[in-house]
């Protein structure tokens, strides 16, 4: 039988990761507001079918007065050599963009060297703004 302390330790390792706990407390919602009035959308199961070049690329998209404030990307599996270029090239792209402009975001440059990945973050952002629209 497993101790106590073991199943504590491996608890919190794995919420360290961000394997399991996330958005303080926020874990298994697919969308919550914030304090300030932002809402976060996690794309991990509106977008499962979703895949980039080597699985699904889920998100959180903040939202805030019908622009995108931010997007995060959670746990994946993607090349982080490539991955990292789309958060550096592609992800800030989306700050301060319109819900509009972001649900049709195809005609925004992706990361270079990293099309599969691209196409599927812009895919998950376009899943995000329908989904906050539909249940906001």
């Amino acid at each position: 039988m497993l101790s106590r302390q073991f199943i504590s330790a491996a608890f919190i390792a794995v919420t360290a990761t961000g394997g399991i706990a996330y958005a303080a407390g926020q874990q298994g919602k697919v969308m919550y507001r914030q304090a300030d009035g932002t809402y976060v959308v996690n794309t991990a199961t509106l977008t499962a079918n979703v895949k980039g070049f080597k699985g699904a690329t889920p998100l959180e998209v903040f939202i805030k007065n019908n622009k995108v404030v931010k997007i995060e990307a959670l746990p994946n599996h993607e090349s982080p050599k490539f991955f990292d270029r789309v958060r550096q090239q592609l992800l800030p792209k989306f700050n301060g963009m319109k819900l509009s402009e972001a649900a049709t975001a195809q005609k925004i440059d992706g990361a270079t060297g990293a099309t599969y990945s691209s196409r599927a973050v812009k895919e998950n952002v376009a899943a995000a703004v329908a989904y906050y629209r539909k249940n906001r």
